[in-house]
């Protein structure tokens, strides 16, 4: 069958979903990868990392984090177009703009059929943070442009239960409780999906991508100072600006941590300026290291991994540093709960509390040993509940099935 995966970014796709194209294609596909045309300022190692799997690389254009409804309307048409020239006979969306006009373009051009259209929502993000008017009309506009959206899906993925509930909650998604089911716990077997009605889309959940846990392979910990790491884009709601604030009240008292920053810049709304990352390197609390190719390196030469993001799907940077065997530091929000097990594989700290994570940082300081035993029980965690092959079979289980998913698959299990 040939299947399109369609996601706004090469290097996303490239980081997260490469366990899945390999095992698309060992099972038949004809995988086609959907990514925007490449900026000027990107790098290409990610495309021809893509390419590298042997997959069919297409380009549309995309503002991945503008506002502009002239430029969304050319990615509507582009999508459209590429639809019904490739006629997939089976669409996986993820990312806030490649889901709904996805959505869109593929029911237009009527490729794929509706049931064989699932879309993943991979987090919350900027559009519904919704603490300033602006805001507040963003969320608006993005609740009404996911629930049009999702009439045309055959199924929906979340990765946590707490963004399932919220799609509820802002009326995008009818409530299991409106047909009889209940709603669901903190932790929901990845198969429970329910179908209320035939224009309603079935409802399902995934472990996110997964982690490759050979590719992000068991390290023991490392001698030297003790180095605190975030992996991410420069954005303010991944709590980059509490970071570096710890990063600075920890160096008051413990003067040899080390405070590392990887990722690029984020230049749309939400990014936390360059200057002021550098700044803080100018002024001794963190070292900025930029976007890196492979962050395993720097995985290794962790302590523990620091991300005190206000709200996740499930955080990929704490995958990978648990699959690595790294103890992980987060704010008790959705998404980061589900991996940070507190006082198991890690901390977790008020959303927007420096000071707590700072304090977390100082326990690992001086409790070197815990910090290899939490990294030891998420290496364990990874293997069993959260292994890449498992979940991408998962999923292409699910894209194979024909027909409604109203009666969903068993879920994934690492046994």
């Amino acid at each position: 069958m040939k299947t399109a995966i369609l996601g706004n970014q090469a290097r996303a796709m490239s980081n997260f979903w490469r366990v899945l194209l390999r095992r698309a294609q060992a099972r038949g596909h004809d995988v086609l990868c959907l990514i925007p045309v490449a900026a000027a300022n990107d790098d290409p190692v990610w495309e021809q990392k893509l390419t590298a799997c042997g997959v069919r690389l297409i380009h549309y254009r995309l503002d991945r984090r503008g506002l502009n409804p002239l430029r969304d309307l050319l990615t509507l048409l582009d999508l459209r177009r590429i639809f019904k020239r490739e006629k997939p006979d089976a669409l996986l969306a993820c990312a806030v703009k490649p889901v709904i006009y996805g959505a869109f373009a593929s029911a237009l051009a009527g490729f794929p059929r509706k049931h064989a259209r699932s879309f993943m929502v991979t987090g919350l993000g900027y559009m519904f943070e919704g603490d300033t008017p602006a805001k507040r009309l963003l969320t608006y506009l993005a609740r009404l442009l996911y629930r049009c959206a999702f009439t045309t899906a055959g199924r929906v993925f979340f990765q946590n239960a707490d963004d399932r509930a919220r799609f509820e909650e802002l009326g995008i998604l009818p409530s299991p409780r409106a047909a009889g089911g209940r709603r669901p716990g903190p932790t929901i077997p990845a198969g429970a999906g329910h179908n209320p009605d035939a224009s309603s889309p079935a409802v399902l959940m995934c472990k996110g991508t997964g982690v490759d846990t050979g590719h992000f392979a068991f390290r023991p910990p490392c001698d030297g100072p003790p180095v605190f790491l975030y992996v991410g884009r420069l954005v303010a709601a991944k709590g980059l600006r509490e970071f570096m604030e710890a990063a600075r009240l920890t160096r008051e008292t413990h003067p040899e941590a080390v405070f590392r920053v990887v990722g690029p810049p984020e230049p749309g709304p939400g990014g936390v300026p360059l200057k002021e990352v550098l700044a803080a390197q100018g002024a001794g609390h963190i070292e900025y290291l930029g976007e890196q190719p492979d962050v395993r390196p720097y995985l290794e030469q962790a302590r523990a991994v620091l991300l005190p993001s206000y709200r996740e799907g499930i955080p990929v940077s704490l995958m990978e540093a648990l699959s690595v065997g790294r103890a992980v530091i987060a704010a008790d929000a959705p998404g980061s709960r589900e991996v940070a097990v507190d006082g198991l594989t890690g901390f977790l700290v008020p959303p927007g509390d420096a000071q707590t994570l700072a304090d977390a940082a100082v326990r690992l300081i001086r409790d070197p040993d815990l910090a290899a035993r939490m990294g030891r029980a998420g290496r364990t965690l990874m293997e069993t509940d959260y292994d890449a092959r498992v979940t991408a079979d998962y999923l292409l289980d699910v894209i194979e099935a024909r027909g409604c998913c109203c009666n969903p698959l068993p879920a994934p299990s690492s046994e």
